[in-house]
């Protein structure tokens, strides 16, 4: 007999029992085909970053998640155009675009904006036949020579962690009273328009 409160065991397999489990012994062979998939796809849209096109700064909806920011569908009109790219380029060297989206905060569109130059000013656009000679808006040959493919993610998205600043108490800190300090604001905030009304009543009377 088995010694402790254990679970008894009810294990009872059928003959078929095989066909209700499920395996995944294939795993490590679809890893390999990813990485391959990877390899060849980098290969197949060389130069360009193998992350895709260059996303926007977005807050999350909702109560719940709008102070989180992630990587929207695509950069608005109003923000390539605050940055000097015409709607049809954009597309054509790495750009997303959602015409769809509104700016309703001047602070994300500043920071898109800011994201499109930074992009901008490290961009390399090779001309669009090897062959072919270089056209306005292509590159320096020098740069072209030196220029490699961006793997993962580029010009990732970081959100700022506030500062913490240290100070030194101090015994005017110590001998503060926070739950007084709060009781008197209240009953000041409570009594302000009796005392206004009073005031008023005393400043009549000493001008009659």
């Amino acid at each position: 007999m088995v010694k402790h409160n254990n679970v008894i065991p009810n294990g009872h397999f059928k003959k078929q029992w095989q066909n209700s489990v499920k395996t995944w012994f294939n795993q490590p062979a679809r890893k390999h085909r990813r990485r391959i998939a990877r390899q060849k796809k980098a290969v197949k849209i060389f130069p360009r970053p193998t992350s895709g096109p260059l996303r926007p700064i977005v807050h999350g909806q909702t109560l719940k998640y709008n102070m989180k920011v992630r990587a929207g569908r695509g950069f608005s009109l109003e923000e390539l155009k605050a940055a000097n790219i015409p709607k049809k380029l954009a597309p054509t060297i790495g750009i997303a675009i959602d015409h769809r989206r509104r700016n309703r905060s001047l602070e994300s569109l500043q920071a898109n904006v800011q994201r499109l130059k930074t992009y901008k000013a490290k961009l390399v656009v090779f001309p669009r036949r090897a062959r072919s000679k270089s056209k306005a808006g292509d590159s320096a040959p020098e740069e072209l020579a030196t220029a490699t493919q961006v793997q993962g993610p580029y010009l990732p998205i970081v959100r700022e962690r506030p500062s913490v600043e240290l100070v030194k108490i101090t015994e005017e800190m110590k001998s503060f009273r926070a739950y007084d300090k709060l009781r008197i604001e209240r009953t000041n905030t409570r009594h302000v328009g009796v005392r206004m009304k009073r005031a008023a009543e005393a400043e009549k009377e000493e001008k009659k």
